[in-house]
């Protein structure tokens, strides 16, 4: 039985403890210019059909939108998603979702079809099943299709933890003796990652760390009184060895092979 986070009630506080802060503006401003560098390589006959799995209240769906993209939006909270209605809606870009309230996995191609671009965003590491939601994914795709796919990076988690000097964190094999509720359950190990994707069939295409700097800097307050310098920092080292395997996310473009390509 899959085995996901569910994140009612928990709507108010991502909006405002993650895409409110530094730390928010940085994971956007990531996301944000590799998927537009990859929009600007797609052909453009038509709009494209995306889907945001498990995208909360789609904070970056909602720009795809904007720009003309039809969006399929589904999360397992009712909470994330009654926000994104209410935000679509206040934008006038309403008639551009389709709103389904339920698992990634639920997600059948015989009800919902194919799509050109998914966008999976900090989810991965609330599955128990992570290989199995990859594959789900990967069925959803048509064929050279693209995967937008950012994970908690457990490398990332770890370096952490040592140069905090939090031992027995790490002594603990990174599991903490209580479980915080924003704490994700199953770190990704991005070489295993890689391996899922490579499997499926996917060619990863782009690839960026995100928050490479930002968690580590020992003079926090400069993460506000500096925030536009931080992000530029960010943006500038987050495709940078070995900066960019250091980032609390893991960002990565992959295209899904055409059937028989060799």
């Amino acid at each position: 039985m899959q085995s996901n986070t569910n994140f009612d009630s928990k709507a108010g506080v991502f909006a405002r403890n993650i895409y409110g802060t530094t730390k928010g503006h940085i994971r956007l401003a990531v996301l944000q210019r590799d998927l537009d560098a990859l929009l600007a390589g797609l052909p453009k006959e038509r709009p494209l059909r995306i889907l945001d799995a498990g995208g909360g209240f789609g904070p970056l769906s909602q720009s795809l939108a904007a720009l003309g993209h039809s969006v399929v939006l589904c999360d397992l909270s009712a909470d994330m998603l009654a926000l994104a209605q209410e935000q679509v809606q206040n934008k006038g870009i309403l008639s551009q979702f389709e709103f389904i309230h339920g698992p990634i996995q639920s997600l059948q191609v015989s009800d919902v079809g194919q799509f050109d671009l998914i966008l999976c965003h900090a989810v991965l590491e609330w599955v128990e099943h992570q290989a199995e939601l990859l594959a789900c994914l990967e069925a959803l795709l048509v064929d050279d299709g693209h995967l937008s796919l950012m994970f908690y990076n457990r490398d990332g988690l770890l370096y952490h933890s040592l140069v905090m000097g939090h031992f027995d964190y790490v002594y603990a094999d990174l599991v903490k003796k209580r479980r915080q509720k924003l704490t994700p359950g199953w770190p990704c190990r991005p070489e295993q990652v890689n391996d899922w994707l490579q499997r499926l069939g996917f060619v990863i295409t782009d690839r960026s760390g995100v928050r490479v700097i930002h968690d580590y800097m020992v003079n926090k307050t400069v993460r506000a009184e500096q925030a536009d310098e931080v992000i530029a920092m960010e943006l500038a080292h987050a495709k940078i060895a070995p900066f960019m395997h250091l980032g609390r996310y893991i960002h990565v473009v992959a295209r899904k092979s055409v059937r028989g390509e060799a």
